[in-house]
């Protein structure tokens, strides 16, 4: 790995001959059951936070707030928290990067996260107004990105590379589950929306404490901590593709799996209605939902244990991302429930194993041991932004390219480019 030192903002490396300090060094100890089941739970708790709001509790407050607009408000308050989160991700990783506390790099920022989060989320539930909506909303996007930065970051930081794909199928498993959790958390609410964001507060807060009670997050040594300098700093989060090519290969390809994943399912209830004819198209989507989690949890538990044995990653991307590809063709040419529900298997088998496996490629390609955090920052962002621009390009392929199959078919072409990419990783197996 190349050192970062105080030219880029981040923190200094130790000179040559000195000791590395455990939190700049490759870890070599397996981590336990006990570290590995806090690090599952955080992740439960952010996208339980997340996934509420998103997939229930800010429909129904556009909606009480403005029927007429439910749509504008819902579409204004989520396009701004997904830009928050496009920002504070890599900020607060590169921020976690700098910090000395005697908590260690990462505890501190999943510590004040998870605060910013509840609070957040507690003043969503008395929100009466557009403006209270979108103002707590990115309060929660960017306090529950802050704890998910540091977390993510926290991987590299402490868990060896052979256990690395164990851990991140169990991540992936813990993220699947905090979706699954803030749907059934939207069902059973019954329309008490203070009560859902109430339960989602206190999933948040409950989840990141078995974390912070082990006191075995290194610390960054002072003398380690460059000075900090705006443009530095800033110029930091510009990682050069052309020197960092297996980085950026890995971002690119990260990058076009989440377009085609997220092209494949942002229409899912129009699908439904429009083209499937399903009777009851809100129940199909909740079933085609909990089918593709199950096996994201399935594909992630598996493959993830599976390639640390081979010692290798690539192979199982590029497999996992053909996959990915053919469920949207399924989806293509078997425009039928049956298709819907071969579709949703298959894309739930193929994300899962690529969630597992190349989150830990990725680790291995980070530039810089010193701004882990900032660089899992920024590959952070080839899982929001396509969050943001998929939803355009739906609507393309569906108005002007030749419908839903036409949408189907492009996911399945750029999910094919990225697994046709995969190959130009060099360093990793």
């Amino acid at each position: 790995m190349d050192g970062a030192g105080e030219a880029s903002g981040q923190p200094g490396i130790a000179s040559p001959g000195a000791p590395v300090p455990e939190a700049l060094a490759e870890p070599v100890r397996r981590v336990g059951p006990g570290w590995v089941t806090g690090l599952v739970l955080v992740n439960v708790g952010i996208n339980t936070a997340f996934f509420a709001p998103l997939n229930v509790l800010l429909g129904l407050q556009a909606t009480a707030l403005d029927p007429g607009h439910k749509e504008a408000i819902l579409s204004l308050v989520t396009a701004c928290g997904a830009a928050v989160a496009l920002v504070a991700n890599p900020l607060f990783g590169a921020l976690s990067d700098r910090t000395t506390s005697r908590m260690g790099r990462r505890s501190p920022w999943i510590l004040a996260g998870a605060v910013l989060g509840v609070a957040g989320l507690l003043s969503l539930s008395g929100a009466g107004a557009v403006a209270a909506l979108l103002l707590f909303w990115c309060l929660v996007q960017a306090g529950a990105n802050a704890a998910y930065a540091a977390i993510t970051a926290a991987i590299p930081d402490r868990v060896p590379v052979p256990q690395r794909g164990r851990v991140g199928g169990l991540a992936a498993m813990g993220q699947t589950a905090g979706i699954m959790l803030g749907s059934v958390i939207g069902f059973v609410i019954s329309g008490n929306v203070a009560l859902g964001y109430w339960i989602c507060a206190a999933a948040l807060a409950v989840s990141v404490v078995p974390y912070l009670l082990r006191p075995d997050d290194p610390a960054l040594p002072r003398r380690l901590r460059g000075p900090f300098r705006w443009g530095s700093f800033l110029g930091g989060f510009w990682i050069n593709p052309l020197r960092h090519r297996d980085f950026g290969w890995a971002w690119l390809t990260r990058f076009m799996m989440n377009v085609g994943n997220q092209l494949t399912i942002v229409y899912l209830l129009f699908f439904l209605t429009d083209v499937i004819g399903h009777p009851d198209p809100a129940l199909g989507v909740l079933v085609l939902t909990g089918i593709y989690a199950v096996l994201v949890i399935v594909g992630a538990v598996l493959a993830g244990p599976w390639s640390d044995r081979t010692g290798k990653r690539r192979i199982f991307v590029t497999v996992s991302s053909v996959v990915i590809a053919c469920s949207a063709l399924t989806m293509a040419l078997f425009p039928v429930w049956p298709g819907a529900v071969a579709g949703a298997a298959l894309l739930g088998l193929g994300f899962g194993t690529y969630l597992a496996v190349d989150f830990a490629l990725l680790t291995q390609v980070l530039p810089s041991a010193a701004a882990r955090g900032k660089d899992m920052g920024v590959i952070n962002v080839a899982n929001a932004l396509p969050q943001v621009i998929a939803p355009a390009i739906a609507l393309v392929a569906v108005k002007f390219l030749g419908g839903y199959t036409a949408l189907f078919v492009v996911a399945a072409l750029i999910g094919l480019g990225g697994a046709a990419l995969v190959r130009n990783i060099k360093s990793v197996p």
